[in-house]
């Protein structure tokens, strides 16, 4: 899954749950909605493919405002392989049933600027992954993420580059 196959699932699922859950209501297919506004901060590593094994922190935050089923989030990450990466997107998660497990998917275009030993391409990058994860009864939620990152064969060269993460969650209202 080093392609575009977070953000077609992304696509598809947001797209089914537009059309089950948000077009028959009052405030429309793509109406907005309040959800919990959180911080969250990862840490882990690039998985070797192109670029070398290196830790990667990564900050991100989500708005407390939905457009139908999609949140939006804007995120920055640093990594000494990675290079830094400054984006805005939307995500989409659901929960498994009535437990505290739930799974997130996003799709983020975004700034990159490339570290001394490693060239995504070009400055305009897409990072799209996922999140499995845990959601404790207080609001925090822990989970483990993969995301990957490329120019979409936007210019000559498109190595991307991935990465594992564990993050941790905080809702601040």
């Amino acid at each position: 899954m080093a392609d575009g196959t977070f953000a077609a699932l992304m696509l598809i699922a947001g797209l089914a749950d537009m059309n089950a859950n948000h077009c028959g209501t009052a405030s429309g297919c793509l109406g907005q909605g309040d959800v919990t506004p959180r911080v969250a901060f990862s840490a882990g590593s690039s998985l070797e493919r192109r670029a070398e094994t290196g830790p990667e922190a990564y900050l991100r935050y989500d708005f407390a405002r939905t457009i139908g089923p999609f949140g939006q989030a804007v995120g920055l990450s640093l990594g000494e392989e990675s290079g830094a990466w400054l984006g805005y997107g939307l995500t989409w998660g659901t929960t498994f049933g009535k437990t505290p497990f739930y799974t997130e998917l996003h799709v983020m275009p975004g700034l990159y600027a490339a570290s001394d030993s490693f060239d995504l391409g070009g400055p305009l990058e897409f990072r799209s992954g996922a999140e499995l994860g845990y959601e404790a009864d207080n609001g925090w939620r822990y989970a483990l993420s993969f995301d990957h990152r490329s120019n979409m064969s936007i210019y000559d060269s498109n190595p991307g580059i991935e990465t594992v993460q564990f993050r941790v969650s905080m809702p601040i209202r």
